[in-house]
């Protein structure tokens, strides 16, 4: 089985990449983030004409996650369990075959040290609370998405020009590290090594062309689930297209 996660920055402007980036890819599961779209305008009817399943939950102009299977999802988790009707949409979780996957978009935090900084850091204590209310360690469970935090200096492509600014800071990493020591491997540094792959590029300065980039778009797997993978890889084709997403897919596959 193949998952992906990828922050599209608008389903409504990108629907065509992802169904084109499905049928080249053929992968099974997506969890998507930023979809920018309130649940009545989510294009429900196109992903399923294309043979695919979707659960979503989203709000105008920002925030939004969504998952794509090619099969069923059940026992849908929208939200954390104690959220108020307002709350900011940045959590979807289902279960596909056998997997748990939660598919997060982690706030990202404006900068530090201001209220949103602190929503941020709150919000990642309340995802690993998240994981010890719901998740057997022992099961198969997989956490993914936008993750707004780069976890170490392999994952900058300059430590001293990231160096305590936002996504790289200590704080951010320390908390990210708290739901990390629930029972996840990151995948990508499991398989992978020390190689330094980036999943998000700025649109100014041409930071793609240049690899100025950060590996801030992760999956993370229960140790259960790892010993079941057999690659995980940054597919960095869709960010050379038309209008593209300033993030590109992250992909595990996994014999189940």
């Amino acid at each position: 089985m193949k998952i992906a996660t990828w922050n599209v920055n608008s389903i409504a402007v990108r629907l065509e990449q992802v169904l084109r980036w499905l049928n080249e890819t053929r992968t099974d599961v997506l969890c998507l983030q930023e979809t920018k779209c309130v649940d009545e305008k989510f294009p429900l009817e196109a992903i399923n004409e294309f043979g695919y399943h979707a659960v979503f939950i989203g709000q105008k102009s920002y925030n939004g996650v969504a998952i794509l299977a090619n099969r069923e999802i059940t026992d849908v988790q929208k939200g954390f369990p104690d959220d108020e009707a307002d709350a900011p949409k940045r959590l979807i979780a289902g279960t596909v075959g056998n997997i748990r996957i939660v598919n997060t978009y982690i706030p990202n935090g404006t900068e530090l040290w201001t209220d949103k900084f602190t929503f941020k850091l709150d919000w990642l204590q309340r995802l690993r609370k998240f994981f010890d209310a719901t998740c057997p360690p022992d099961s198969d469970v997989l956490l993914c998405g936008d993750f707004n935090v780069a976890p170490d200096e392999r994952d900058v492509w300059s430590v001293p020009a990231w160096e305590g600014k936002l996504h790289f800071s200590k704080p951010e990493r320390a908390a990210l590290d708290y739901v990390k020591k629930w029972g996840f491997n990151d995948l990508y540094r499991e398989i992978n090594g020390d190689a330094r792959k980036f999943s998000w590029w700025n649109y100014r300065e041409g930071a793609f062309f240049k690899n100025q980039g950060l590996r801030i778009d992760h999956i993370w797997t229960s140790k259960s689930l790892t010993g079941k993978s057999v690659g995980c890889w940054i597919d960095e084709e869709p960010r050379r297209w038309e209008r593209p997403s300033d993030h590109t897919p992250v992909i595990a596959e996994f014999r189940v």
